[in-house]
């Protein structure tokens, strides 16, 4: 179990030593530091004076900067991971002049006992720090039916994904790399410390000093006059000689180095440290702080490379840290670079991709891969599916969504998902591709590999948006199988086409309908009223949008929300380098598989513990109906202003909530209990406990680097796709409508009223009062 410390420090003075103070709600403790104060040993102060046990690699420290933003308004930068010992130092250094929040974060098993434990609780408090898609394409220039929506709550389905969460169970949320505790700010005071923000002892050059090559050489020199501010000249550079000196003229500083005999390596020869001009002129210039250099600077002494941390971030820690000061582009190249350095650039993303597909198969049987280049070796498509999905979607309702969302890396691309739900409500991901975008080409593609994990069958249903290329390709892929649309992305185009809140309100009606004569009635309505959208709807076909149309079984699912939501979850990841978006799913996978597992053997009830939630909700319902027997196998079952026929071995209601959900509507419940039948007994297999515990089983295993990688696959080549990189700052999000930001803003949007007769329906020009 995690826990988490919050600790805030401050420097003192104590005679001769220099102590950080440690405040937290016992009390507070006194650390001396000095330049040999090691990461391992300042957390391990912390931890013993909470009796805990340290163990390396456990423990993780954090730490947020308080700044303000455009509005004047206190807030904080990301959270930044304190991984070293020289991120340690620059940390110490931050104290200074900064106001710190910081958080020790471990997984270790405490000492005190249970008497420790409760003492420890009350220290844990929840916060979480806070750490879209190109339109479709419709026949009549249709927008939004494409998109990516912030959230899973704005569609239509029969929502009962809350209903399958644990009474404690906290949501996660994107982006947020770990849980933080919002602290007090800390006072520090600016004081001089012995120790140096930047380990200066790492960047002195001596006579003698080797390097492995001259290029090497002038690394190290660049990073030098970044951290101790000046700047240098090369007088001569050839493959024998390098010799630079300070840029001022008359300043005595200056390095000579050259090879050793028959050596590479570049020694030290001459070495002058002392600098005659003054530090005014000599650091006024900064020609050696590229951001390469920058971010080699900023990965070794911050660190924060997250999807959430931004330039300006970067800006002010360099700034704080190195007293270097850069613009926004500047600051951007500096992270970019950064990030290359920790993840590996998106160039070599694609070079690592068929050994890491390797590795993946090898460490998960069952999965399929499959990486398509052009004839020049050039990306074009990858598809992956996990062997835990592939053996666990046989135990799932034959309900597959399928969606899209755009990349945001240097090469761009689309990913592709395909997505059901469990027998618990919960998004169960079956298989994932990456194409360069979405056409009649990479759609009938990816249904090609999809059909390898699951084939076409006359009981499968597919869910999408209207895009035009989904439909062809499950036309040729997938005929026998269900074709249904999202009827939320069939509202926006209503609502963005056809004014009117009463007509929007029958649409909805009409597709959540579960009887065909009830159907029928409101799609009449529709007509008389407006057969302008009555045309809209019907060349939308009923049979995919309409639920009591819909010729195979799409239980709850109206909507592509499930897709949507694990675009949502990716979202950090998908700036990220190919290989690094893949292990992002993999991580994802690995952790809902495991916590899944372990959630469905905890479950006490026969099934899940989202259909017992809904049907506690109908159980109410079902006491106020009376039953009476028909024959055998009916019963009519009676309430305030309805009557329905239940046929209880053929499992149907003349409702036909029991025929589409396969759960048993109230009006069964009623009937069973009358003939005492088990309700458990009506409820389809899917929903069983032991279903959603088989579609868990399987695990999802990291990658093995140790597999013994074969010569073919190591000589294959897989080169970056070739696309042109727009000018301009990279976009990162669609424009949203606002019909999106209304919804955002959880308010209806403002009817147009006439400023006349203040009616709606029409404006000042065809008031009839005019």
């Amino acid at each position: 179990m995690e826990h988490i410390i919050l600790v805030s420090g401050k420097w003192k003075v104590q005679k001769t030593k220099w102590l950080f103070e440690v405040d937290n709600e016992r009390g507070s403790i006194l650390v001396a530091v000095n330049e040999d104060t090691r990461l391992e040993d300042f957390v391990k102060i912390i931890l013993e004076d909470y009796g805990v046990d340290f163990a390396e690699n456990d423990v993780e420290l954090r730490y947020l900067l308080p700044k303000q933003n455009q509005h004047k308004q206190s807030i904080d930068t990301p959270p930044v991971k304190i991984g070293n010992d020289r991120q340690f130092y620059a940390f110490l250094g931050l104290c200074k002049v900064e106001n710190i929040r910081l958080c020790v974060e471990f997984k270790v098993n405490k000492i005190g006992g249970k008497a420790a434990v409760e003492d420890q609780k009350q220290l844990i408090q929840g916060d979480e720090p806070v750490c879209e898609d190109e339109e479709d394409t419709d026949e009549e220039g249709d927008r939004f039916d494409y998109c990516d929506d912030s959230d899973g709550t704005t569609s239509d389905d029969e929502n009962f994904t809350t209903y399958g969460t644990p009474a404690d169970h906290v949501e996660e949320v994107q982006g947020s790399s770990t849980n933080m505790i919002s602290a007090r700010v800390l006072k520090t005071q600016e004081r001089e410390s012995p120790m140096s923000i930047s380990d200066l002892r790492s960047f002195k050059f001596v006579v003698g000093q080797s390097f492995d090559s001259k290029d090497a050489l002038e690394t190290r020199l660049k990073i030098c006059s970044v951290v101790q501010r000046f700047d240098f000249d090369v007088d001569k550079s050839t493959r024998n000689l390098f010799r630079v000196k300070c840029w001022l003229e008359g300043c005595t500083w200056k390095l000579r180095a050259s090879p050793v005999g028959e050596s590479s390596k570049f020694t030290i020869r001459v070495y002058v440290e002392e600098h005659t001009c003054s530090i005014t002129e000599r650091s006024s210039r900064s020609r050696q702080a590229t951001p390469e250099i920058l971010g080699l600077l900023y990965k070794d002494y911050v660190g924060g490379v997250e999807p959430s941390i931004l330039p300006r971030h970067v800006s002010s820690a360099m700034n704080l840290i190195f007293g270097t000061k850069m613009d926004y582009w500047k600051a951007r190249r500096t992270l970019i670079a950064a990030r290359d350095l920790v993840m590996g650039s998106s160039e070599n993303g694609y070079q690592e991709l068929p050994t890491y597909l390797h590795m993946i198969r090898m460490s998960n049987p069952g999965t399929l891969t499959r990486l398509e280049v052009d004839t020049e070796n050039r990306f074009k498509y990858l598809f992956l599916a996990f062997g835990a999905s592939i053996t666990g979607f046989p135990y799932l309702r034959k309900v597959v969504v399928v969606d899209g969302t755009f990349l945001q890396g240097k090469y761009k691309g689309t990913l592709l998902i395909a997505t059901s739900q469990d027998g618990n409500f919960q998004i169960f991901p079956i298989a994932f591709a990456v194409v360069d975008t979405e056409n009649d080409e990479s759609w009938t593609w990816f249904f090609r590999q999809l059909s390898r994990v699951i084939p076409d069958d006359e009981g499968l249903a597919l869910i999408s948006d209207r895009h035009k290329s989904i439909g062809k390709a499950i036309a040729v892929v997938y005929p026998l199988a269900s074709r249904g649309i999202c009827t939320y992305h069939l509202y926006k185009n209503i609502l963005l086409r056809y004014r009117g809140r009463d007509l929007f309100g029958l649409v909805k009606k009409a597709a959540n309908s579960f009887r065909v004569t009830d159907f029928q009635a409101t799609f009449d309505t529709i007509k008389e009223l407006n057969p302008d959208l009555h045309a809209y709807l019907e060349r939308a076909d009923v049979r995919k949008w309409a639920r009591a149309h819909f010729r195979g079984d799409r239980y709850n699912l109206l909507t592509s929300n499930i897709a949507e939501s694990i675009n949502k979850a990716l979202s950090g990841a998908r700036s990220l380098p190919i290989v690094h978006l893949l292990e992002s799913i993999r991580l994802m996978m690995t952790r809902w598989f495991a916590t899944r597992k372990h959630d469905a053997e905890l479950m006490k009830t026969i099934l899940t513990r989202g259909v017992e939630k809904v049907l506690e909700g109908r159980m109410p319902i079902a006491n106020l109906l009376k039953v009476q027997a028909i024959d055998i196998h009916q019963s009519q079952v009676t309430g305030v202003s309805s009557l329905h026929v239940v046929n209880l071995t053929e499992k149907k209601c003349s409702c036909r909530r029991f025929d589409l959900e396969k759960l048993p509507c109230a009006h069964a419940i009623a009937a069973a209990e009358a003939r005492k039948i088990s309700r458990i007994s009506l409820c389809h297999h899917y929903y069983r406990k032991q279903y959603l515990y088989n579609a868990y089983f399987n695990v999802v295993m990291p990658k093995d680097d140790a597999v013994p990688i074969p010569e073919e696959v190591a000589k294959q080549i897989c080169l970056p796709p070739d696309v042109r990189q727009p000018p301009g700052r990279p976009k990162k999000s669609r424009h949203k409508s606002i019909l999106e930001k209304v919804a955002d803003k959880k308010r209806p949007r403002k009817e147009h009223t006439c400023r006349i007769c203040n009616q709606m329906g029409h404006n000042s020009k065809t008031c009839p009062l005019k």
